[in-house]
């Protein structure tokens, strides 16, 4: 998810029923040294709540400093990141390397905790490193929950697997079961029944929903709508989700300048159009795109039949 969870997307899915969000995962000695860069990852506005904070590293200290400071900038809750598989993150020992290294996991995990006065600590970590059984997913969430975290998230999939193959949804079962906590399920959640499947087969207590919800923030009140088991509202027809673009585009160019948002909307118009007749040709044309006008028109203009 990184790059995607940026505050023109957070404020599009909350208008679809986003209960909580996380901007892009952060690294806890940037935001120490405050890295103008981190700092612009955690824009804000008031209607952005509840709002959590992600942060990775290798240091307890580090993690547990930078949690301190987002408490103080008034953040509703702070994550470390156990189950980031990327290698600029687990090469110095931060995400999921950290489930190889429970001693030093248990320590971040208990100092953060200390420091944090009103804001809960969570956890978010993967199946294992390598070991696709569980075993490591256990271990970590039994020493979370013994360290101070009000609660855990796990991905089902190790760090091997990066995002390919299929999340095995049983080891979210298997946590759920060995601790106390709240347990929140994540992956392969893509349609409504998903997410009502993995409360179901798991127990989890909330879901989790990642890259299904890129260029589909409707999922969120359509999940919600399953998991309680109400009329699943259809998603918007192509008219409809030309006006929701054209609204996250406007909202990216308020928050980020019309520069950035034209390299990033490129992207974002792969999302939303996915899947329709000739949609291949107006990523071409975003591809090509000099101005903010020119998207509006070429979005406007485009018609699959």
């Amino acid at each position: 998810m990184a790059g995607c969870p940026d505050l023109a997307f957070r404020t599009v899915a909350r208008r679809f029923g986003m209960e909580m969000a996380y901007p892009e995962m952060i690294s806890a000695e940037s935001l120490i040294r405050a890295n103008p860069k981190t700092l612009d990852f955690m824009k804000t506005h008031a209607g952005d709540r509840p709002l959590g904070c992600q942060l990775f590293g290798a240091r307890p200290e580090s993690v547990a400093e930078a949690a301190r400071m987002a408490e103080a900038m008034g953040f509703d809750a702070v994550d470390i990141n156990m189950g980031c598989p990327v290698p600029k993150v687990t090469g110095p020992g931060a995400g999921s390397a950290l489930m190889k290294d429970p001693r030093r996991a248990a320590r971040m995990i208990r100092q953060t905790a200390r420091v944090l006065r009103k804001i809960p600590l969570t956890v978010k970590m993967r199946t294992g490193f390598a070991d696709a059984t569980g075993k490591e997913a256990l271990e970590l969430a039994r020493i979370a929950s013994g360290a101070g975290a009000a609660a855990v998230a796990v991905h089902a999939r190790t760090k091997t697997q990066g995002y390919s193959g299929k999340a095995d949804w049983n080891v979210i079962r298997l946590v759920k079961k060995k601790v106390r906590i709240p347990v929140f399920g994540n992956g392969d959640v893509f349609l409504p029944a998903d997410a009502r499947r993995m409360m179901r087969e798991t127990g989890c207590d909330a879901v989790m929903i990642g890259r299904g919800s890129l260029g589909n923030p409707w999922i969120y009140a359509r999940a919600l709508a399953a998991m309680r088991r109400r009329r699943i509202p259809p998603p918007p027809e192509l008219k409809e989700r030309k006006k929701i673009f054209l609204e996250h585009f406007a909202l990216l160019t308020d928050s980020e300048g019309e520069k950035r948002a034209l390299l990033k909307i490129r992207t974002v118009a792969a999302w939303y159009f996915r899947g329709f007749p000739r949609a291949a040709e107006l990523r071409q044309r975003m591809n090509r795109v000099r101005s903010a006008r020119a998207v509006t028109r070429w979005v406007e203009e485009f018609n699959p039949t």
